[in-house]
Formats: C-alpha cells, sequence, structure tokens
C-alpha cells in the first residue's frame, strides 16, 4: 500500500487527497530498473494476480500465467498489478474515507474515467521510481487501461499487450452495465446508496448484476458444454419448478452472484462499469481512433478471442486498423477458443504462446538480459 498525501486531480474537476493505492509485486526489479511489467485487472479483478487472495482465499486470478517460468516470467520480469482507482480491495474508492467529511464517500464518490484509473497507476509507478515499463498487459476493462496507457503515456511503456478489449465501450455493452446497475438502484437495500448507514448491503441487486455479467463473458458453446439442460433435482414440485434451482446454469449463476456480493461493494461497481461505459479513445478528435496513437513508439500486440461476443475480433480489427493508420508497431492475433469472453483467464495453449512469445520478442529488442532480474 502507498498513500500519496497530495493525491489526485480527476477529469470532471474533482481531487482525491489522500490517494492511496493498494498493490502486488512479484519477481525483481532490475539495476536499471527496466524490467516491469504492470498487469491492468479487469471490472471485478483485483491485485493479487498470482497469489492467494486474502478475502476469499482463493488463488491469484492469473496465477496460471504470473510466476517463475510461465508466461509472464517473474525470474526476467518485475510484475506489479494495483487495485484500480474506484476499487474497494485497498486502493481510494467509495468504500475509503473521504478526508472532508471523515467518513467513507459511498455514493458521494466522484464520477472517474479511464484516464483517472491510468493517471493514479501512473502516480504508482512514479513512485516507484520506474521511468518506463517494459510492458503493459491487460485483458477486458485492464485492456481498456493498456490502450490508455499508449495512448497517452506511450513514451513510458515499451510494449503493451491489449486482449479481448476494445477502444470504446459499445452500445450493447453500456446496455449491459445499464441492467446490471438498474438491478441494484431496485433492491430495497440500496437506500440510494447509503446502504451502509443501515447496516445493509443491496445483496440482491448486486447479486443478479454479477450474474447478468457473468453470462456475457461466456460464450454459448461454453454454456453448452458445461451446463446444458441438466437437472439438478429430480422429483419437481410445482413450487420447485417455480422457484427452485431447477437447471445447473441456474444453481451456477446463483453461486456466482452469492460470493460475488461477499468481496465487492455495490458503489464501486457501479463507479467503475460507468468508466468503462465512457471510454472512448476517439471521443476527442471527432472520431478517429488513429489520432491518439499518432508517434506512438510502443511495440504492440493486440489478442481477441473467437467466440468472445462481449468484445468481438471485429472491435479489435478496428482498433488494429486505426493504430496501423497511425504508423504503430502492431501486431494482432486472434486465438480459436470456444469458450467465450473468459477465454483469457482460462487455459488457452495458444494464447499462453502468444503471451510468451510476444514478450519474449519485445525483450529481444529492449535488450533485456534473460535472468537480470
Amino acid at each position: 500500500m502507498v498513500r500519496l498525501e497530495n493525491g489526485l486531480s480527476l477529469e470532471c474537476g474533482e481531487s482525491i487527497a489522500p490517494l492511496e493505492i493498494a498493490y502486488c509485486t512479484y519477481g525483481n526489479l532490475s539495476s536499471a530498473r527496466d524490467n516491469a511489467i504492470f498487469i491492468c485487472h479487469a471490472l471485478t479483478g483485483d491485485q493479487y494476480v498470482a497469489e492467494q487472495n486474502p478475502l476469499t482465499g482463493k488463488p491469484g486470478w492469473w496465477a496460471r500465467m504470473v510466476g517463475p517460468g510461465k508466461p509472464i516470467d517473474t525470474d526476467r520480469f518485475f510484475v506489479i498489478c494495483s487495485n484500480v482507482l474506484g476499487g474497494c480491495l485497498g486502493t481510494t474508492g467509495p468504500t475509503s474515507v473521504c478526508a472532508e467529511t471523515g467518513t467513507a464517500w459511498d455514493c458521494d464518490f466522484p464520477q472517474i474515467t479511464m484516464k483517472d484509473i491510468v493517471a493514479a497507476q501512473v502516480k504508482l509507478i512514479d513512485h516507484l521510481e520506474i521511468g518506463r515499463l517494459f510492458a503493459v498487459i491487460g485483458g477486458s476493462m485492464g485492456g481498456m487501461q493498456a490502450l490508455t496507457w499508449i495512448a497517452h503515456h506511450s513514451e513510458r511503456v515499451f510494449a503493451a499487450m491489449p486482449i479481448a478489449t476494445s477502444p470504446y465501450h459499445s452500445a450493447q455493452n453500456i446496455a449491459f452495465n445499464e441492467v446490471s446497475r438498474q438491478a441494484i438502484f431496485a433492491d430495497p437495500e440500496w437506500h440510494k446508496g447509503r446502504y451502509r448507514d443501515y447496516g445493509a448491503i443491496p445483496a440482491r441487486g448486486l447479486g443478479v448484476a454479477r450474474m447478468m455479467a457473468h453470462i456475457t463473458y461466456l460464450s454459448e458453446e461454453a454454456l453448452n458444454r458445461k451446463f446444458g439442460r441438466r437437472v439438478r433435482q429430480s422429483g419437481l414440485s410445482s413450487d420447485a419448478f417455480l422457484f427452485g434451482e431447477m437447471f445447473e446454469v441456474e444453481s451456477y449463476l446463483r453461486h456466482q452472484g452469492s460470493t460475488f456480493v461477499r468481496r465487492f461493494d455495490a458503489n464501486s461497481y457501479l463507479t467503475i462499469t460507468r468508466a468503462m461505459d465512457y471510454f472512448d479513445l476517439s471521443a476527442d478528435h471527432d472520431g478517429d481512433l488513429s489520432v491518439p496513437f499518432q508517434k506512438c513508439p510502443t511495440r504492440i500486440c493486440v489478442v481477441s478471442f473467437s467466440s468472445d461476443w462481449l468484445f468481438p475480433t471485429t472491435q479489435s480489427r478496428t482498433l488494429v486498423r486505426a493504430l496501423s493508420r497511425a504508423g504503430a508497431n502492431v501486431s494482432f492475433v486472434e486465438i480459436e477458443s470456444d469458450r467465450g469472453h473468459d477465454a483469457f483467464l482460462l487455459d488457452e495453449p495458444d494464447f499462453d504462446r502468444t503471451v510468451r512469445g510476444f514478450l519474449d520478442g519485445a525483450a529481444e529488442h529492449a535488450g533485456l538480459r534473460r535472468g537480470q532480474g
């Protein structure tokens, strides 16, 4: 944890001070301080990328990718991952105490953008006295952060890998997020965002929001393979038919919802989903997506998955074309997978090889020696 007394000025015109950033690191920073990889987590992720989460007891969300000898090799690289601004696992967010009031921000937490989230990460990198990152890597919302890094801080990033993401949030994805938010607002325990004053949490609404979002992370093929139409119980009564856990997929979604509410805050969910909705790198350039990447020196590898309908390959191709128009050094890989958007979190050998190959190639061009960490 780092506490920065000067805080952070936000795009909305407000400021947050002090600013606290919770983060984890893996591996060793080289003497030249040139082997650091920053991993940006997705919407409901956290800084515990390669170690047990102390809140849930579960392994790190990308432990299969980050570690000694793994695709993101901590024998070679110094890996950093921080909880995003607006989060609820240590970095300043709605659950944090506002210095001016002495109470939690709750629903009064300022509206943030992806640029604000990355600006907080830049402050962390400055605190660690790292002038330039070797690489920034992120999937989904983490990919939005990676793109923000290279659009606004490209001189500080040698290589970047935006994965299963897009340079803007589509109308469809905004619609999904709005349904999730409305589920939270409709919960009787919402109390207009002041639920903690009542000793309550909008658990049902937040659980439904998670269930709805989780459907978008999977593909039809993955759902059919994992659950099909299998029934969890036999001997259906009339009550069970209407309200019971009739299908295995229903049980799975309810489990996802119930476990989520024990580790995530509703106001954080609202804050971060809104930041995703506002994300559009071309918005300030009359819709020309190539402009933010003009004169970008960063080596970039864009990765998509064939069955991802949340951030489909068409959006990745739009991004790659814009990067090419800007003259950026960009490569593109579409991974064949039937696992949907969440494929980047799962065991996909082709994806693993892509990550390892890109980082090894970039390290060679950067002149990084093996084992220097």
